[in-house]
């Protein structure tokens, strides 16, 4: 999910740009800018959008059918950048820079199986560029590399980063002099040869030292298919291209994180769609894709207009959070409550400090979110948590599974569900790349809990539910839990007043 902080915006400036045009909307964006902290170099654009209701797929097996997202785009995302010259290993042999490539280019990239790793033919899925801080690696045999600090390349222990530290809020895996980086080794321009089916040698070269550059400097990345690729010899990793941005005509790196599209209008544009006489009444559940209290969320209010439209139309509805930025609404939270049902949950998926800033940086603690749980109960909105997603071997300790309970006991919430880890379509690429940052012993363990199925093995799943329900009844302390309500009651097409006692099994909302 996106990058949630509080910000007071009435001492900030705001400067409107002229109007873009986006691909999908009749007018053109207004395109603006904040003068605070989170904002530098961010542009908003305020479009009015066609719609406000989306409609869920029924393979998505999530337990509604309706959803409002008011913002595209996330502030919190990773970049991993090469010098524009950097060569490139194409699938002919030859090498190319990395600025000319362009989607669709056939290169090479590796795959590991059976604690193999080869070299396979790949492409190019996606390419950008952006501006920052580099450093220069050179290596034994005197080639050079031109990264940022947050760049990795596969070593003899793993992925790495360029720059990190041992310990404190920077620490990670990363390069020091007499790291031994893997790969095929210096391929000269124009040279021939056929890689496919070969295995890639072990540590071929050692880092010679590590250069912050003394300016900011033109980097450039690429998706592609394998998640990897071959610069100047050496496997290196590559970022993962966020679709759904690429459809506005944005990149899919630097711009989904500082191109953020607002559709200002969305309270307007539902109201009229829950005024049709075909709409039914269902459940909308927000915050399924990403965050509505995402930290811009601070100024432009939407989530106030939208709940006065769920409160005027009588509408079930719930929302799902990181943030306890949605306390600033509990006044038309309580107004919904008093004509339907209306429900919060707030994601926790673990308290442990260590886990948290590694799997969930930028956003607001997590005693700050039962805090929050705690304070909406005691307004009268049924609020639970989701301990979403549970990660094998990292967020499954039974001892601190069983402090999230008792926490959210204390708080008052009305359940708790636990939700096994899902790796659907682009979320595979995005989780497995911070595992082999965060977790690297863990790789092989994910690849084969996975290699079926987007989802954890029925064996897995039943471990970790176990899990869960074993720590509810060591909890000191009822949770108060009212039938049909809740995220786990969210069911399409049934009225939040019309629900069956039982309700489906939950699903989780998207990691990244």
């Amino acid at each position: 999910m996106c990058e949630h902080t509080f910000v007071r915006w009435d001492n900030l400036t705001i400067e409107a740009q002229e109007g873009t045009a986006l691909p999908g909307y009749r007018e053109p964006a207004i395109v603006r800018h904040f003068d605070a902290p989170e904002a530098l170099d961010t542009r908003f654009y305020e479009v009015r959008s066609k719609s406000a209701l989306n409609r869920v797929p029924e393979r998505s097996r999530m337990p509604f059918r309706w959803t409002i997202n008011p913002y595209r785009g996330c502030s919190h995302a990773c970049t991993y950048c090469l010098s524009g010259d950097t060569p490139i290993l194409m699938a002919d042999g030859t090498t190319r820079p990395i600025a000319t490539l362009r989607e669709g280019d056939a290169i090479y990239g590796t795959e590991s199986s059976e604690g193999v790793r080869r070299f396979v033919r790949t492409e190019v899925l996606a390419q950008w560029a952006t501006v920052k801080a580099a450093y220069n690696v050179t290596l034994d045999g005197g080639r050079q590399l031109v990264a940022s600090a947050d760049h990795r390349f596969l070593t003899a222990e793993g992925w790495e980063h360029v720059c990190g530290a041992d310990s404190g809020r920077d620490r990670r895996p990363h390069l020091r002099v007499g790291s031994g980086l893997v790969g095929e080794g210096a391929i000269a321009d124009g040279s021939s040869l056929d890689l496919a089916g070969r295995e890639v040698p072990r540590a071929l070269s050692r880092v010679a030292a590590i250069v912050p550059l003394p300016s900011t400097s033109r980097l450039y990345d690429i998706t592609t298919g394998t998640g990897d690729f071959i610069a100047n010899g050496v496997v290196s990793h590559n970022c993962f291209a966020r679709p759904t941005h690429t459809y506005l005509d944005f990149n899919a790196g630097r711009d989904f994180e500082k191109e953020i599209v607002v559709k200002v209008n969305v309270p307007e544009v539902l109201r009229v769609e829950m005024a049709r006489p075909s709409w039914k009444g269902e459940h909308v559940a927000m915050g399924t894709n990403t965050d509505p209290y995402q930290w811009v969320e601070g100024r432009y209010k939407l989530m106030r207009g939208i709940w006065e439209v769920f409160r005027d139309a009588a509408n079930p509805c719930s929302v799902l959070t990181k943030s306890p930025l949605l306390l600033r609404d509990l006044d038309l939270m309580k107004e919904i409550a008093a004509v339907t049902d209306i429900s919060a949950n707030l994601s926790i998926p673990t308290i442990d400090e260590k886990a948290w800033r590694a799997s969930e940086p930028h956003t607001p603690n997590p005693r700050a979110r039962l805090e929050a749980v705690g304070e909406l109960n005691r307004a009268g909105i049924p609020t639970g948590i989701l301990v979403a997603p549970l990660m094998p071997g990292i967020n499954d300790d039974p001892a601190q599974v069983q402090e999230i309970l008792q926490a959210a006991a204390d708080a008052g919430a009305t359940g708790v569900s636990g939700i096994g880890l899902h790796l659907r379509g682009e979320v595979r690429g995005v989780f497995m790349d911070w595992l082999r940052s965060y977790r690297p012993d863990l790789i092989e363990r994910y690849e084969e809990l996975y290699a079926r199925s987007a989802y954890l093995p029925r064996v897995e799943q039943e471990r970790l539910g176990g899990l869960v329900r074993g720590a509810r009844a060591r909890t000191v302390g009822a949770f108060r839990r009212e039938p049909g309500r809740g995220y786990e009651s969210m069911r399409a097409g049934i009225s939040a007043r019309e629900r069956p006692a039982r309700a489906p099994k939950p699903e989780q909302t998207k990691l990244f």
